[in-house]
């Protein structure tokens, strides 16, 4: 067990921020994670914090969870006049950007297009107890664990269109079997694509069958940890609209609103946009709105 004392960290925050799906609340204060085939579980008093894993595996945990990035000082460069995001960022000071597998990212978010947090969640558990691997870990309270890996592009490839179907992925199970067979014959070369900058890594991956603008943020953000990286769902959308419309942006094409009022709004904030994106998104969905799905 290694125990820190940590400020800007929040664990519900994290968990709620809609960037993870295998971080579970076990009890109040402590949840599990399960990532790169690696399991802990983290206790929350306040700002002190008990990872219950190996000596050996807190370097992975330490980086998965951004511990090292002073959140503060990004809390701190929000600008004053900015009252929507100066409340945001106070309301959801304790979520970090975690730094996730790619490949598990790819697929997660694919799911995820026009699916609640618990049917993403749903999906993504179904896909790694089908096909990934079993493996065991202690609980914070000593107890044998079992859980699964999320599984690799060869392992998940076993699965057919209809194998897929059958987990009520609805379209999104032929975009799954597609990459499984591009990423397994290095099409997608998932090495490759993590040595990218941001805007090769968009345009790489805008370039796969059922990757669009909003999910190859989303994997950019929070699976390659491109921190400029600033997805537009229809919850962010609303936030631009209701926050940071203005009459210049009357005579705009529909079809780059929203890429200007992003550039116009957040471009300011360079190294530390897609932060600001998950103060916005929380806020309004689990403050404003009360909502964690």
């Amino acid at each position: 067990m290694i125990t820190k004392k940590i400020t800007n960290f929040d664990l519900q925050q994290i968990a709620e921020s809609g960037q993870c799906f295998r971080m579970n609340c076990l009890e109040p204060g402590r949840y599990r994670t399960v990532s790169g085939g690696r399991y802990v579980e983290v206790v929350q008093e306040e700002q002190t914090f008990c990872f219950h894993c190996s000596d050996e595996d807190f370097p992975f945990w330490s980086r998965y969870f951004d511990l090292e990035t002073d959140y503060g000082a990004i809390i701190s460069s929000v600008r004053k006049r900015d009252v929507y995001l100066q409340e945001a960022a106070c309301a959801g000071s304790g979520i970090r950007i975690l730094n996730q597998d790619p490949w598990e990212m790819i697929i997660t978010f694919i799911i995820s297009q026009q699916r609640t947090i618990p049917k993403i969640r749903e999906a993504v558990e179904n896909l790694s107890r089908l096909y990934g691997e079993e493996r065991q870990a202690r609980s914070a309270c000593g107890k044998t664990v079992l859980y699964h890996t999320f599984p690799t592009p060869s392992q998940l490839k076993k699965a057919s269109l209809e194998d897929l179907q059958s987990l009520k992925l609805g379209y999104r199970a032929k975009y799954i079997h597609r990459i499984c067979r591009d990423a397994d014959d290095k099409n997608l070369d998932l090495s490759l694509l993590s040595a990218m900058d941001y805007k090769k890594a968009m345009e790489y991956l805008s370039g796969f069958y059922g990757i669009g603008t909003k999910v190859a943020n989303c994997i950019c953000l929070f699976g390659l940890h491109h921190v400029e990286a600033f997805p537009v769902d229809t919850w962010i959308q609303q936030i631009l609209m209701n926050h940071y419309y203005r009459k210049k942006y009357d005579s705009a094409p529909k079809s780059r609103l929203y890429e200007m009022m992003v550039q116009d709004n957040f471009g300011k904030y360079r190294g530390c946009a897609g932060v600001m994106q998950q103060y916005i998104f929380y806020y309004e969905r689990t403050v404003l709105n009360g909502r964690s799905s």
